[in-house]
């Protein structure tokens, strides 16, 4: 069987990428999109906050004086924002996996609370609808700006899989490339139907929406024999 190769959407950290090198799997990584944080100040601030994403939380914690705002209660997106934020001193309240699962919870249980969404500037409108059609209480901050970073992949580099852990890395990815019989291990359903918009098929989500566990979605699908436990 000749070596897998595989192509990450993103940078990957070291831990991420020894997952690869272990299964001797071919691994190029390109960011197809990049971020940079915005600076705003921090008033008018509600009750509680919500966050969608990682970045959103490392933008905040650039600002001057962010550590007032422990105090307050959280809601956010995802596993591992929820980790960033409990390690750096803030309660989360409820986190689920996507935006619209947040949101139902919001509107159906906390509705009568205030919150300050801190958002980037490709976010979903999602949350934002949710919110305003029940006529909760929030205002949004946005704090990072997502901006698409195209490249033009050789055409002498065949993958055997693509790892997209964005809509925007799909659009940005779409922009100089095509897939053809690549498969395309996605982050979430949102992700994924970014790829269906394009009448992209061949796609496999990850069960839980994080890089460790597309990681081990590719890993499941070429290597089915061998587990790989989602603790990168």
């Amino acid at each position: 069987m000749s070596q897998i190769s595989i192509l990450s959407t993103k940078t990957l950290s070291a831990e991420q990428r020894q997952v690869f090198i272990d299964a001797d799997f071919d691994l190029l990584e390109q960011d197809f999109i990049e971020i940079k944080n915005n600076l705003f100040v921090l008033d008018k601030i509600n009750d509680n906050l919500i966050f969608s994403s990682q970045n959103a939380v490392l933008s905040l914690m650039e600002q001057t004086d962010w550590e007032v705002l422990k105090t307050k209660t959280v809601f956010c997106v995802g596993i591992k924002t929820k980790d960033l934020l409990e390690q750096n001193g803030f309660s989360v309240a409820v986190y689920m996996d996507y935006a619209s699962e947040l949101a139902e919870i919001i509107t159906l249980i906390y509705s009568k609370e205030n919150y300050t969404f801190f958002s980037g500037n490709l976010r979903k409108e999602t949350l934002p609808q949710a919110l305003k059609e029940a006529g909760v209480i929030f205002n949004e901050i946005e704090v990072y700006q997502t901006t698409l970073a195209p490249f033009k992949i050789s055409d002498q580099e065949n993958f055997d899989g693509i790892m997209f852990f964005s809509p925007s890395a799909v659009e940005s990815y779409l922009s100089n490339n095509k897939i053809k019989k690549e498969i395309c291990f996605c982050v979430g359903t949102t992700t994924a139907k970014a790829l269906e918009d394009n009448k992209i098929k061949n796609i496999v989500i990850a069960e839980i929406p994080t890089i460790e566990d597309v990681i081990v979605e590719v890993m499941d699908y070429y290597n089915p024999e061998e587990t790989i436990e989602p603790t990168i």
